[in-house]
């Protein structure tokens, strides 16, 4: 309805005023700043996860388990709260039997799960409904090869791999990938048409990176190579995920902290990362710096 006292060609006039101002207003507003917590694509997948995981194997789950479930559930609830969706997980973690405890409740379309398994398991299969069973739900939004080491890692877990295929196919399972302790593993994983996740070790301290030695304890001492193939990952299409950026719980300087998340968030390939927390105060760090290093970067 026009204003009293306007003739329609004075309100139409003004009417196209106003919408010109809205979409320059608009146009001209600052982007939605990014943070720790924003659920971000994993490469071409078709699923989000929260920027930052909590990873729950710290020097294998020690670390977290050491906290007692009642404990270990209160943190992973205080994580949820902060806003972090992402929850690393393995079958081989002291914190696997904890688990299901501590996301019981929360809103499981709101979670991404993703769990790992390794070496030669008989029946893969029954390993994966294992999974399942422990966890008490019904599909992990991602399942990752373990831990490989060598360039003949498609060729030796063809079984496992098959498993998670079929997993797939039932819905058990929704998208599949690998985690490497080693560059020859990596330059494998980067170029591999089945893996759609690549959870990579990186840090510009190049502390517990991908190297040459293929042994699970293996460390490379530069970081150039990793991220030679996590541009290659990323360009075809896979999910890249870093982890080891505390350096394995080796950088208890807060400098050395700021230095590697300031990295990792300049790191344009990288989808998202796991930190391995055993405290609320170290949850809250993470998150902070993560987004300080976000708005300088998109500044």
């Amino acid at each position: 309805m026009k204003p009293p006292h306007m003739n329609r060609r004075e309100f139409l006039r003004t009417a196209a005023t106003w919408v010109a101002a809205s979409a320059a207003a608009t146009s001209s507003a600052a982007p939605a700043r990014k943070t720790a917590t924003d659920l971000v694509p994993l490469g071409r997948t078709g699923l989000r996860l929260s920027r930052l995981g909590m990873g729950t194997g710290s020097h294998g789950g020690r670390v977290q388990a050491e906290l007692g479930p009642q404990e270990f559930t209160r943190l992973v609830r205080y994580a949820f709260d902060r806003g972090i969706t992402y929850f690393d997980m393995a079958r081989n973690y002291r914190t696997f039997p904890m688990i299901a405890d501590a996301i019981a409740g929360l809103p499981r379309e709101r979670l991404f799960l993703l769990s790992k398994i390794g070496g030669q398991p008989e029946r893969p299969a029954e390993v994966i409904d294992e999974l399942l069973k422990t966890y008490r739900t019904d599909y992990l939004d991602c399942l990752l090869v373990h831990c490989q080491v060598t360039e003949t890692w498609t060729d030796e877990q063809k079984r496992l791999m098959d498993a998670i295929d079929e997993a797939i196919e039932k819905k058990k399972v929704l998208s599949k990938g690998v985690s490497c302790h080693s560059l020859p593993a990596l330059e494998v994983a980067a170029k591999s048409n089945w893996v759609q996740v690549n959870l990579v070790r990186i840090n510009p301290q190049a502390r517990h990176i991908d190297g040459p030695q293929k042994t699970v304890g293996g460390s490379g001492n530069d970081i150039r190579p990793v991220l030679e193939q996590i541009r290659i990952a990323h360009n075809n299409g896979h999910g890249v995920i870093g982890m080891k950026i505390i350096g394995n719980g080796d950088f208890t300087d807060p400098a050395d902290r700021e230095k590697s998340i300031r990295f990792v968030m300049s790191v344009p390939e990288v989808d998202a990362i796991t930190i391995g927390f055993k405290s609320t105060a170290e949850i809250d760090e993470a998150i902070e710096r993560i987004n300080r290093a976000l708005a300088e970067v998109s500044a």
